[in-house]
């Protein structure tokens, strides 16, 4: 777990978009967490393209849609991406294909309330990334403290599948990436 630092975002942001974004950033910079484990034949096989499974809330249960090549859409692709999903989980229309076969899956629970969780990894994928609520925390400075908007973030991953290593280096480019302006 981490808290990636917000105050260099310039004007109103879509933080799913700005998630999405560093999730894509994270797996191009470590492949071992865009993948899937069989774990009895104790295989990896890791996905060029980044598909995200995007946890959707609903009063019928959890519903967890593949946003598909996340990797080639741009923030107005991603917001319009999953306001589809998201409609047709709610109208119940979506395809059962459309609920498997994402490489690395997003909770955004913070939403609704908590600072970070442990979401549970659902095989055969390796990682789920979970981003808590956003606060307003004291920041000690060169100088003194600032308050800065921060975004809690929480990784679980299979750990037979990646090392730990590869889980903070990908937790770490999330947060490199968050911290950009725009």
């Amino acid at each position: 777990v981490d808290d990636a630092d917000l105050h260099a975002w310039i004007g109103k942001q879509d933080i799913t978009a700005r998630l999405i974004r560093a999730i894509v950033a994270a797996c191009k910079t470590v492949p071992a967490l865009n993948a899937w484990f069989d774990g009895k034949n104790l295989t990896r096989t890791l996905h060029p393209q980044v598909d995200i499974g995007i946890a959707v809330d609903t009063d019928d249960g959890l519903f967890v849609p593949a946003l598909r090549n996340a990797d080639v859409l741009d923030a107005a692709g991603v917001r319009a991406a999953i306001k589809r999903l998201r409609a047709q989980v709610e109208d119940r229309s979506i395809p059962s294909s459309e609920l498997s076969g994402y490489t690395i899956s997003l909770s955004n629970f913070g939403m609704f309330a908590g600072r970070y969780a442990t979401p549970v990894v659902v095989p055969p994928t390796v990682a789920i990334v979970g981003a808590g609520k956003l606060s307003h925390d004291v920041v000690a400075v060169i100088g003194g403290i600032e308050v800065h908007r921060r975004l809690p973030l929480s990784l679980t991953f299979d750990h037979r599948a990646a090392t730990g290593g590869e889980a903070a280096r990908f937790l770490k480019a999330m947060l490199d990436d968050l911290a950009l302006p725009n």
